[in-house]
């Protein structure tokens, strides 16, 4: 009996394949991201609201795709396709950073290696739910996100090896991302199945139909406006990069904030989503805006000390909002639409990343890095207002039978 439970309860095979894809993708492009801003300023010469802009469209233009992927995966009914696609094209473009002389170039290799993110985000995020029963549907979204991160920490321990390695060679560095990116796409392939579609009478409907978008329940569009205003208090993670080597981190150590960023992120991803499988979602998720409202003002404060207290709570914040926001979105679409739900809610959030990474971009360089993290601390506090508004999803899963 106690055999039959834990089986029941058991996270599926699927999921931790996903995971592992996740991870060893992430090895490969934290292994770049941990280095691009600083290769971007003190290589390229670049200014920070070029970094801005570079990382706010890179992200915007994955949100937008995410949203057809999504759709076309629910019209298909298939999602690993979709998913093998983006990943194949994430590992063709990493050749193209090492090679990079301008920052034109660096934006078209970022370009398209988030074009294929875009491809394989919301099939990839529907095909977790696919695979999961909703009673550890926040576990196995929490497992998938730490297996990620745990990726994306590895990422830049391994650059600060290489680094000291190969006496800071960034493009050398770079060209190692090749490796792990191909292993993920293999995993992709072999060990990845999808789950048979089940027998339906209703029949396909064309993709893209702005009548299934209008179709999505009011709860969902509740956590799509949380999703927004905390992408608007969460700008890129290249100035935390920045912000390392403002406060005097030399440059072989600068990928350390973001080991120490992802591990929190580890950590706290899992349990988080077990927790919202016991509790509600938001209020998980308010105690990742409290620690995402301390991470700023840390780090506006600036100083070493500043700098890696900041860094642990920005962690935090992550592992506590992340994969819950992607329960949320789960829980409160329909199945036959939750690829575009899932892209929606991603196409927000990246559109909001381009504007708040650009307006980071613009703090930094006008007025100074702390104006940077204590507009984000303004905009924390908006994401609280908006989050204590919400009402749909306030339960998990498991509580409503989903």
């Amino acid at each position: 009996m106690l055999k039959g439970t834990r089986r029941k309860h058991a996270i599926p095979t699927g999921v931790w394949a996903l995971g592992l894809v996740s991870l060893f993708m992430d090895i490969s492009s934290e292994l770049i991201h941990a280095l691009l801003p600083i290769f971007l300023v003190t290589v390229i010469g670049a200014s920070t609201i070029t970094v801005g802009l570079i990382e706010g469209m890179a992200e915007a233009t994955a949100a937008i795709i995410k949203i057809f992927s999504g759709t076309l995966s629910d019209y298909l009914r298939k999602r690993k396709i979709l998913a093998v696609l983006g990943y194949g094209m994430a590992a063709v473009t990493k050749p193209l950073f090492p090679l990079a002389d301008s920052a034109a170039t660096v934006f078209t290799a970022r370009f398209l290696d988030r074009v294929g993110k875009g491809i394989r985000g919301a099939p990839r995020d529907a095909l977790v739910s696919d695979l999961t029963p909703s009673r550890v549907r926040g576990a196995a979204y929490g497992l998938r996100q730490s297996l990620d991160t745990i990726g994306a920490a590895a990422g830049p321990l391994l650059a600060m090896a290489l680094m000291i390695w190969l006496s800071d060679d960034i493009r050398a560095v770079f060209w190692v991302a090749v490796i792990p990116a191909s292993i993920s796409v293999l995993i992709l392939l072999v060990w990845v199945h999808e789950p048979p579609t089940p027998l339906t009478t209703e029949r396909a409907q064309p993709p893209f139909r702005a009548g299934d978008i209008l179709r999505l329940p009011r709860e969902f569009w509740a956590v799509v406006a949380v999703g927004l205003a905390l992408t608007l208090a969460r700008f890129s993670e290249a100035f935390l990069l920045l912000r390392a080597a403002d406060v005097g981190l030399a440059l072989r150590w600068v990928p350390l904030v973001m080991v120490i960023m992802n591990l929190a992120y580890a950590v706290s991803s899992y349990p988080a989503g077990v927790l919202s499988d016991r509790w509600p979602r938001r209020h998980i998720l308010a105690g990742g805006l409290v620690c995402l409202l301390g991470a700023d003002l840390l780090l506006a404060a600036g100083g070493i000390a500043g700098l890696m207290g900041g860094v642990l709570l920005w962690g935090l914040h992550m592992g506590a909002t992340q994969g819950l926001l992607a329960a949320l979105v789960a829980d409160t679409s329909p199945p036959t639409l939750r690829g575009s739900a899932f892209g929606v809610f991603n196409m927000v959030a990246g559109l909001a990343l381009l504007a708040a990474s650009s307006i980071a971009g613009v703090l930094w360089h006008v007025v100074g890095p702390p104006a940077t993290f204590n507009a984000g601390a303004g905009f924390t506090v908006l994401a609280l207002i908006a989050l204590a508004l919400l009402r749909g999803g306030s339960k998990p899963a498991s509580s409503r039978g989903a």
